[in-house]
């Protein structure tokens, strides 16, 4: 049954139309995971910590796709919910055109850069020329990946989010086909897991544009556009607030690994690294129901509608704190278990992982709020709000925590400092819900 945007929707529905893309999220993520295992085991801890060294700085590269994206979804739909189809049709065609040129220009002038850029990270000799490898190869399918990217939140308001799953799917299956057979059958080592991981995104990237450039029954369809700078600003303020999370996290995640360095060597990398795909799975629940509400929000917001909005927003703050009691446990439990899948060859990395993985997933029973928190005002095209709320709870609380608690309490407080600033973040965004109450008639 097919569900649009301009329904009612009840708890069911809700989930019915969301949980194609928390799947799709969590299944992208799980093919992450499936990188890290196959590199982790087939070509060593070295080359683990120079993967994970070195994808910050290209997440950081590849951020364009999520803010065009999430702040162009939320501009089409709310120009949908206006009942300007044709409008929001030329806008989801000047964005894709936009990015695709983008990509080509990052990818030229990028590749050059990726030595002095992992020298700048601090890679040592082991860890160099893998560091080069992985991110140069991972640059020639950068197009793709920032359009997979796009793609991810505009499938949904074609009222698609269905056909996104699949894709991820096939992507996902893809990638992992190719991990064993480049690195456990080919043995070509990171170089492998790169192209691994390329190819599936050229997949992920193509599929949905050869859709949209064929005639199909969504609203949106990529024809004719003209350049339209305020439509630009405005995608670009709606989608700052993503751009800032992944821009954030990947320069924090950079301060990470630096600290981690400096108080455990590159076990500490490997196991910040082990975290960070655990987390993806965990999170990209929360990440998948945001991305999957924001183009309702956006529609109803733009419709005026504002009992429906007072009713999404109320059973999203439920079904997130369910959700969050839920995941934090499951990580708690399964903690050892997920350390031992990638590093079971060393007992001492497996107990310094699982205590790592127990004290940092303190930190889902509050981050899917604030997730949330920052996609609900991006809906609302509010992206000051929304971006305020990023930038503080990416950036400036965690900065700040890695930077104090590892001199107060040692490596465990490089791992708890993902906990004080999603609490610090949790202040911020019930602050920021409850001063704009009023504008947008949501309580």
């Amino acid at each position: 049954m097919k569900i649009q945007l301009s329904e009612h929707f009840t708890y069911k529905k809700l989930i019915q139309f969301t949980i194609p893309t928390i799947i799709m999220m969590i299944f992208t993520s799980i093919y992450g995971v499936v990188d890290g295992i196959f590199v982790s085991n087939c070509v060593g801890s070295d080359a683990f910590a120079a993967v994970n060294l070195i994808i910050p700085a290209i997440m950081i590269i590849g951020t364009v796709g999520f803010m065009f994206g999430t702040g162009g979804s939320a501009l089409i739909s709310k120009t949908i919910g206006e009942g300007e189809k044709e409008k929001a049709n030329q806008y989801f065609s000047m964005l894709i055109y936009l990015v695709t040129i983008i990509g080509a220009v990052i990818t030229v002038v990028g590749i050059p850069l990726i030595r002095p850029m992992a020298n700048l990270l601090g890679a040592d000799s082991n860890m160099l020329e893998d560091c080069v490898t992985y991110g140069r190869t991972l640059l020639l399918f950068l197009i793709p990946f920032v359009l997979q990217n796009c793609f991810q939140s505009f499938l949904i308001v074609a009222e698609k989010p269905t056909f996104g799953l699949i894709v991820s799917i096939i992507t996902g299956c893809l990638n992992m086909l190719l991990d064993f057979l480049l690195m456990s059958v080919f043995k070509m080592g990171v170089s492998g897991a790169a192209l691994a991981t390329g190819i599936s995104q050229l997949i992920g990237g193509m599929v949905p544009l050869v859709y949209f450039i064929c005639k199909n029954d969504s609203p949106l369809r990529l024809g004719k556009a003209k350049f339209e700078g305020k439509a630009i600003w405005q995608a670009c303020t709606n989608g700052s607030s993503e751009m800032l999370t992944n821009l954030s996290m990947s320069l924090v995640n950079i301060l990470y690994n630096m600290q981690l360095m400096k108080y455990a060597g590159s076990d500490g990398v490997v196991a910040y690294g082990i975290i960070m795909y655990v987390g993806f799975i965990f999170i990209g629940t929360y990440v998948g129901y945001s991305i999957g509400t924001a183009p309702i929000i956006g529609y109803h917001y733009g419709a005026k509608n504002e009992e429906e909005l007072k009713s999404l927003l109320k059973k999203s703050l439920k079904l997130i704190g369910v959700t969050s009691i839920v995941m934090t446990l499951l990580a708690e439990i399964s903690s050892k278990l997920l350390a031992s899948i990638f590093v079971s060859y060393d007992l001492e990395l497996l107990n310094m992982t699982t205590m790592a993985i127990r004290l940092f997933a303190i930190s889902y029973i509050i981050s899917g709020f604030n997730i949330f928190a920052s996609s609900f005002f991006t809906a609302l095209n509010n992206g000051a709000v929304s971006a305020a709320i990023s930038f503080l709870r990416t950036l400036v609380f965690q900065v700040a925590m890695i930077l104090i608690l590892p001199s107060l309490m040692g490596i465990n407080g490089v791992w708890l400092a993902v906990v004080f600033a999603e609490i610090l973040s949790l202040v911020v965004s019930a602050i920021f819900i409850i001063c704009n109450r009023k504008k947008y008639g949501y309580f």
